[in-house]
């Protein structure tokens, strides 16, 4: 396969993944600040996901609808929807020939959904929610599309390497940042709407209540996030799958100098699997999570060097 082919199904699926992460945190937060009996600071979202200097950020960190709109439909911000979803397209449209016409097609229908002023109108004017609710869809029919039409081979494999590497990168800033919320405010220690939000915008809410039965509290959370072996959006479940589709790349290709590559992966994925939330805790949350953010980094740029380096 050419390594320009390989970037662009890389790219592609980091950009979907992305988008997907972006739209749930959006839709539980604005649900959040519904029902919040005091004025709701967009803060921790806005750091995420933009660049935005300190001034900008007090001008609209409690304006809702202006969140809502610079992060969907935000021309200016290079992670929004809007133009998050055009990069993918194009991403798209550069291998129309490597992936299936279904998928292009669902693809092609979420850049034209979220182009849309109706849908933009509605996040403005009406029900964010319901807006939100038809792109996150949009979104489920994508993977739904990619999972039963695309081969299991190389292509596929680049794709579910860029959104398990996009997937956990998001799981982490998102913990930290609410982690590190806690320190201005204790209370929300034992705040048990703070963490069901958490764990709504990342889809584990369910699996949280089945798993953990003495209600919600942080450390169980935190090891839910980072160590659970069968949550979808753990870090530890997404470097694994890193891992798996390295192996089967590693199988198809006949490139052999992936060792620094192997290395980096399996190392990471170690040491997650042997963590635990007395390790954590004594080497510092936040110490943690940035080292670990950083080695994830440090596999997208040896994924680059290894399989990109001549697109």
């Amino acid at each position: 396969m050419l390594s320009r082919v390989a970037a662009n199904l890389y790219w592609l699926s980091r950009y979907v993944e992305r988008s997907d992460g972006i739209l749930r945190m959006l839709k539980i937060y604005y649900a959040s600040s519904q029902d919040s009996i005091q004025e709701f600071s967009w803060r921790p979202v806005i750091k995420i996901y933009t660049g935005l200097d300190e001034n900008y950020v007090k001008q609209i960190e409690f304006n809702s609808r202006e969140v809502l709109s610079y992060l969907v439909a935000g021309k200016e911000n290079a992670n929004s929807i809007t133009n998050i979803i055009t990069l993918a397209r194009e991403n798209a449209r550069s291998v129309q020939d490597h992936i299936t016409k279904d998928l292009w097609q669902c693809l092609n229908e979420y850049y034209h959904l979220v182009k849309d002023q109706r849908l933009i109108s509605t996040l403005r004017k009406d029900d964010p929610i319901s807006a939100l609710d038809i792109l996150i869809k949009q979104v489920m029919l994508y993977y739904g599309t990619a999972e039963v039409t695309m081969e299991r081979g190389e292509r596929r494999s680049f794709m579910n390497i860029g959104k398990y590497l996009e997937r956990s990168i998001q799981s982490i800033d998102i913990l930290d940042s609410k982690f590190s919320t806690i320190d201005n405010g204790p209370d929300l220690l034992t705040d048990t709407t703070y963490w069901k939000h958490l764990l709504l915008s990342i889809g584990g809410y369910e699996l949280y209540l089945k798993t953990y039965r003495q209600g919600f509290e942080a450390e169980n959370v935190l090891e839910m996030v980072v160590l659970n072996h069968d949550f979808p959006r753990s870090v530890l479940y997404s470097v694994g799958q890193i891992s798996r589709y390295l192996d089967r790349l590693k199988i198809n290709n006949t490139i052999t100098e992936v060792k620094e590559l192997s290395f980096l992966v399996g190392r990471l994925h170690s040491r997650i699997k042997y963590s635990t939330i007395e390790t954590i805790q004594e080497e510092g949350l936040h110490n943690y999570l940035y080292s670990v953010k950083k080695e994830l980094y440090a596999i997208g740029n040896a994924v680059n060097i290894q399989y990109f380096a001549y697109s």
